[in-house]
């Protein structure tokens, strides 16, 4: 998906905007996660980016989408660019005398 939301609709109240673009966004999330996997697939992986056009948009991670689109509606931005790409994921096991492993635990 890559899409530009206008945040601001006339004779619309700018929250119920904000809040239908926020349950869009969530709302292809679901469909995109509930499709059929590849085989050699353990997951969806999404790359996103957000900001208030295709050019200035920043990479942000998956749990950030909907709190940058927050974020720009709060500094008062007429509309946001979201974009987000849908990909196939494989979980990589680590070893378990892997140092990040060892130190989390420690702590």
């Amino acid at each position: 998906m890559k899409k530009n939301f206008p945040l601001i609709v006339e004779g619309k109240n700018p929250d119920r905007v904000l809040e239908a673009v926020k349950h869009e966004i969530r709302k292809y999330f679901k469909r995109e996660r509930n499709r059929a996997l590849p085989k050699e697939a353990d997951f969806w992986d999404f790359d996103c980016k957000v900001g208030p056009s295709a050019e200035a948009a920043e990479v942000v991670k998956v749990s950030a989408v909907v709190e940058g689109v927050d974020a720009l509606a709060k500094e008062g931005a007429t509309s946001v660019y979201v974009e987000i790409v849908c990909k196939h994921g494989v979980r990589v096991i680590r070893p378990e005398n892997d140092p990040v492993i060892i130190e989390r635990l420690e702590e």
